[in-house]
């Protein structure tokens, strides 16, 4: 009886982690398809709340190639515990950010040209659509390196120059955002990009008009709820899809 109710909860545990693996194999398809491919460069994880195993992408495949297996099991101090490999050797900077906040269930790294070009700059992000509302917390950036991050010691100053945001920009390098889960972060990634692309466009044609800080932060609420991400979500799918994006993704489920 013990047997088969152990045999039930692994079962059950290694459905959890397929599910897992196949959003985030998904958000890794849904990058690439709005540009932030990078040869076989850029990063997606994600873990259960409250645990301290996190599945990342595997080194070796660009975004558009991720299937639900290419991603290795890690646990905080770097040690391959499952999965997939090789690592990245950025691996840590996800593994700090998940030390640091608790909050954060998915971590991405990419190199998008506008918000990367918007890194290379002085300029900061202004609300000047609805889509910089996302950031009214803040937008920091990381100044100590353009380099590649690799070790723990990097990872934490980029943990702490993210603090509570939910976006840090690289100087000259890339971008990293988080959320409290993989579909939250792919918001992030796909709303950052779009928001610096309009704030150039605007730019370009006139003198910016930005909406004023206390005005943005009163429209998050109104603009960003857990209620509209399914249905984001699914739209993303649906599109990967519909792009003939999905070559070795699982079919859809049946209702």
């Amino acid at each position: 009886m013990a047997g088969g109710e152990q045999g039930r909860k692994s079962r059950a545990g290694s459905q959890r982690e397929r599910q897992l693996r196949e959003q985030l194999a998904w958000g890794a398809r849904i990058l690439a398809m709005h540009g932030h491919g990078d040869l076989t460069l850029g990063h997606i994880s994600g873990r259960f709340p409250g645990e301290t195993r996190v599945f990342i992408k595997r080194k070796g495949l660009g975004l558009e190639e991720i299937t639900p297996d290419d991603f290795a099991l890690v646990d905080l101090g770097g040690r391959q515990i499952g999965g997939r490999g090789p690592l990245h050797l950025e691996n840590v900077l996800h593994l700090e950010i998940y030390r640091a906040r608790p909050d954060v269930n998915a971590v991405i790294h990419t190199h998008p040209p506008y918000a990367t070009a918007f890194g290379a700059t002085g300029a900061r992000l202004e609300y000047v659509c609805h889509d910089a509302v996302l950031f009214a917390d803040g937008l920091p950036v990381f100044e100590e390196t353009p380099d590649l991050i690799v070790n723990a010691e990097q990872g934490r100053a980029i943990a702490k120059t993210l603090g509570g945001c939910k976006a840090v920009l690289l100087r000259n390098h890339g971008v990293i955002v988080v959320g409290v889960d993989v579909p939250w972060a792919v918001l992030a990634a796909l709303t950052l990009e779009r928001a610096v692309r309009l704030q150039g466009l605007a730019r370009s044609l006139g003198e910016l008009r930005p909406i004023p800080q206390a005005g943005a932060a009163g429209m998050y609420h109104s603009k960003y709820r857990d209620a509209f991400l399914p249905e984001y979500w699914d739209y993303w799918v649906r599109a990967v899809r519909r792009a003939g994006l999905a070559h070795g993704m699982p079919r859809p489920r049946k209702a």
